[in-house]
């Protein structure tokens, strides 16, 4: 039998790794080509990685929880050519994995290349493989804007404990799509981490669920308490928190640093965090604030829709901010269509979704799509495609509290709006004072590809709009 191995491809647009959620099979299972070999969460979505090859697997890269840079081995295999294999040299149109990265040189006629249906490159690891040229190609990741990093590491990490359950964010938006209290689900992960399995059986078979609010107990807990019991016992007598005079005084000097457990960045905020290193280096942010002035509203109307409209209505009039722009070559893309990324903050982190066309919708048309969006955003099925090439931004962070912020621009957009909480003000007006339902509007923009003129009169357009009656 011929052995092949399977190179984690690119699995969004340039993320540099995927985090295992779930194999489907184990070490010396067969599997049959394009069959699930595993569950890989990505910051954009949980993705079924299909199996390259038919044969053995016999080397599977790490367990539920690893991070696997793109392009490093995934898996490993026997091939059985008496089952279906795909052809060789067989192209999908991508190139990922062994060094080969996103943007560089097809490999060379005689080298030998497998693609599989998701664009994994596997190589025949019969012949052993140069050492230099393997060296270079990671001594390069990471030197090039959206080129994918290349490394054959495999990073582990804990699941995250949220409410005292351990569990990766993929096993809990399962739980919440099939309805069930992840507190409840018996874990049988290691360090008592709620698997993916566990979720799954808890759905078909109820009666595995723990009590209602029964502590969950596992081998990690015991050990932490014991741990805790143990630490207690050896802590000196605590200071009290009051002095003779019964007032309040300081149990620990300033010098004293607060502690606590460091916790690996993984999926969406993983990626978020990437995006807003990126956008802090390359973008020149100014913004603007105002208040959109609502009392000539009639009757309960959606804001968020309203907004919609507004934006759309801006970005007619002064097109500047409806663009993308490229720092490198300094080049400016005006759109004419207008694409919408709405921000949706998560527990995982934050999405931000894209409403197409808002500018050929209706208020309907706006809140159907936006509720849409949320909820594949909450289940994890929006696909990756929805997740980019957005014109321009909103953020509707006044829903939860603040009124005016500094919201980021991602490149390549130019520009972002920020809504802030809706208040009543006192307003001055001829002869005397009134009460207005107000606004407050944000609008971040980037001074390299427009002009303080261009978003001040951006601005004032979606005020205009927000003010009228309907």
């Amino acid at each position: 039998m011929s052995k092949k191995t399977f190179f984690l491809p690119d699995l969004g647009e340039g993320l540099p790794d995927a985090t295992i959620v779930e194999w489907h099979v184990k070490e010396g299972d067969v599997i049959k080509l394009d069959d699930n070999l595993v569950s890989m969460e990505t910051a954009k979505a949980v993705v079924d990685v299909p199996s390259p090859v038919s044969g053995k697997v016999t080397k599977l890269a790490g367990a539920a929880g690893d991070i696997i840079i793109t392009g490093s081995m995934l898996a490993e295999f026997e091939m059985d050519m008496s089952m279906p294999q795909r052809a060789e040299g067989q192209d999908t149109g991508h190139h990922h994995g062994g060094g080969h990265s996103v943007g560089s040189h097809d490999p060379a006629p005689d080298d030998k290349v497998v693609a599989s249906s998701e664009g994994g490159a596997i190589a025949d690891t019969d012949e052993k493989q140069p050492e230099a040229s393997n060296t270079n190609a990671k001594a390069d990741a990471g030197t090039v804007v959206g080129a994918m990093q290349v490394g054959d590491s495999v990073r582990s990490e804990a699941a995250m404990a949220v409410g005292g359950v351990k569990a990766v964010p993929a096993v809990r938006a399962m739980a919440r799509k099939l309805g069930i209290d992840i507190a409840r689900v018996r874990a049988s992960g290691p360090d008592g981490t709620v698997t993916m399995q566990d979720v799954k059986q808890a759905a078909a078979d109820p009666s595995q669920l723990a009590p209602a609010g029964a502590p969950k107990v596992t081998a990690a807990g015991l050990r932490e308490q014991f741990q805790a019991a143990r630490a207690a016992d050896a802590a000196p007598a605590q200071r009290s928190t009051l002095s003779q005079g019964g007032k309040p005084m300081r149990t620990q000097p300033p010098s004293v640093a607060a502690s606590g457990q460091p916790e690996q960045l993984k999926g969406v905020r993983r990626n978020m965090a990437r995006v807003m290193s990126d956008a802090h280096a390359k973008v020149v942010p100014t913004t603007l604030v105002d208040d959109a002035d609502l009392h000539a509203w009639i009757g309960k109307q959606d804001i968020t829709a309203r907004l919609v409209r507004a934006i759309v209505a801006a970005c007619k009039q002064v097109p500047a901010l409806n663009a993308w722009f490229d720092g490198e070559k300094l080049t400016r893309t005006l759109h004419p269509h207008v694409d919408i990324g709405i921000a949706v903050d998560t527990d995982d982190g934050l999405f931000v979704p894209a409403l197409r066309n808002a500018d050929m919708l209706d208020a309907a048309g706006v809140r159907a799509g936006i509720q849409r969006l949320r909820a594949q955003v909450e289940d994890r099925s929006i696909p990756q495609g929805e997740l980019m090439g957005y014109t321009i931004s909103l953020s509707n962070f006044g829903m939860f509290a603040g009124r005016y912020a500094t919201p980021v621009v991602v490149p390549p957009c130019v520009a972002i709006i920020g809504a802030g909480k809706l208040s009543h003000d006192v307003v001055a007006v001829i002869g005397g004072i009134e009460v207005h339902r107000r606004l407050p509007i944000s609008l971040t923009f980037d001074h390299r590809a427009c002009t303080g003129g261009e978003a001040a009169r951006f601005l004032k357009a979606l005020l205009d709009d927000m003010g009228r009656p309907n």
